[in-house]
């Protein structure tokens, strides 16, 4: 399976503990040039919990919006871009949605602040 870059995944996601992990959504970060040549892909973890909306490294994904409804996730969500995790193409179960260029651009300065790129 191919990804791009933007596209909501539903996949299995590693515990930060390295112990297990669970089926969740999540947002491909990597580079469509990786995503094309490697056997990994880079994501973002998503999360239904709002408690940290304000927080500059989340990204909340609004299903009221039209942008927020190409996500393809079921519920208002954040974008972790602080927790990230490489895992194998295999274990993305299917694409479920995408982020347009509008959430994208948002994402990545989500992402810029939680690695401290400027």
């Amino acid at each position: 399976m191919t990804f791009r870059r933007g596209d909501v995944v539903l996949a299995w996601y590693p515990f930060a503990s390295g112990a297990g992990g669970k089926r969740r959504p999540c947002l491909v970060v990597s580079a469509d040039r990786d995503n094309a040549r490697l056997a990994n892909v880079v994501v973002a973890q998503i999360t239904s919990n709002l408690r940290a909306v304000r927080e500059p490294t989340q990204l909340l994904v609004a299903l009221n919006t039209p942008e927020g409804a190409q996500s393809g996730l079921l519920h208002d969500s954040l974008v972790s871009c602080n927790n990230l995790a490489t895992i194998e193409g295999p274990l993305v179960d299917r694409v479920i949605g995408f982020l347009p260029p509008v959430l994208m651009a948002r994402a990545e300065e989500c992402l810029k602040a939680a690695l401290d790129l400027t």
